[in-house]
């Protein structure tokens, strides 16, 4: 079986014909931050203002970021590794994940383009609406958008930053496995829970 290509360098590749459409391939990693943190400030405060009782706002928070844990494996596992058939399902993804694994130290393309995340994050909401009500999607909603850019960041942070502590260290290792060992199983990022689950840890 042929080895896949993998660059161990930090070197990008071009994915778009048209040089209008390459910028928005690359994403500094601090841009979630930029959008996500105020998203998820304001959607606390609205929590504060209007669900009672109080203690509904933990519980949902918490939720929240529990829902995202199974969504961030769910999305890795059956979307982005996903390959339709054809040169033009391989081509798709390519774009939406298979770049990362050939150039898995590209530090412009390790977190999701806004475009994506915003999509994604504006779906879910009335998703979650729908499922919670007016209110109590609040709390829910943030604790999922916590989960989402824990999640972004500490991707970036797995392939940039050298960890000491045992916690890092073991996300660390899980990532790097999946990357150049076996990339059909770990697909957890933020953590391997899912992978213990549904059998798919090393």
């Amino acid at each position: 079986m042929e080895k896949p290509f993998v660059s161990n360098s930090s070197e990008s590749t071009r994915m778009f014909k048209y040089d209008w459409m390459e910028p928005f391939s690359k994403v500094p990693f601090w841009v979630p931050l930029v959008i996500y943190i105020p998203v998820i400030s304001f959607f606390l405060y609205k929590s504060a203002l209007f669900v009672t009782p109080w203690y509904f706002i933990p519980l949902l928070y918490i939720g929240g970021i529990f829902l995202w844990t199974l969504t961030e494996y769910i999305l890795h596992r059956f979307l982005f590794h996903w390959v339709p058939k054809g040169k033009f399902g391989a081509r798709m993804h390519f774009i939406f994940h298979g770049v990362h694994h050939d150039y898995p130290n590209d530090a412009m393309r390790l977190v999701m383009p806004p475009i994506m995340s915003v999509t994604l994050a504006v779906l879910f909401y009335f998703l979650f609406q729908l499922a919670f009500g007016s209110t109590m999607v609040f709390p829910f909603f943030s604790g999922f958008v916590t989960g989402y850019l824990f999640y972004d960041i500490s991707h970036y942070a797995i392939h940039h930053f050298n960890f000491k502590s045992k916690f890092w260290l073991k996300l660390k290792k899980h990532h790097m496995f999946h990357h150049y060992k076996d990339g059909n199983n770990g697909f957890g990022v933020s953590s391997n829970l899912w992978d213990k689950i549904f059998r798919t840890n090393f």
